[in-house]
């Protein structure tokens, strides 16, 4: 998969493993739900260049 976007980047998550850890959860419950072991969240920030409005 290849994702590009000027509006958003992968968010940084060091040291936040409670967040990490909802992630976590999130996945296997919609592996379960859809019956795909194969789940993958990917969480998301918007830039500063997104934040500032000039896209």
């Amino acid at each position: 998969m290849d994702i590009h976007s000027d509006s958003y980047k992968i968010a940084a998550l060091s040291g936040q493993e409670d967040v990490v850890e909802v992630i976590r959860q999130a996945e296997s419950q919609i592996a379960r739900m859809t019956g795909n072991p194969e789940v993958t969240l990917i969480a998301y920030e918007k830039t500063d260049q997104s934040r500032n409005g000039s896209n």
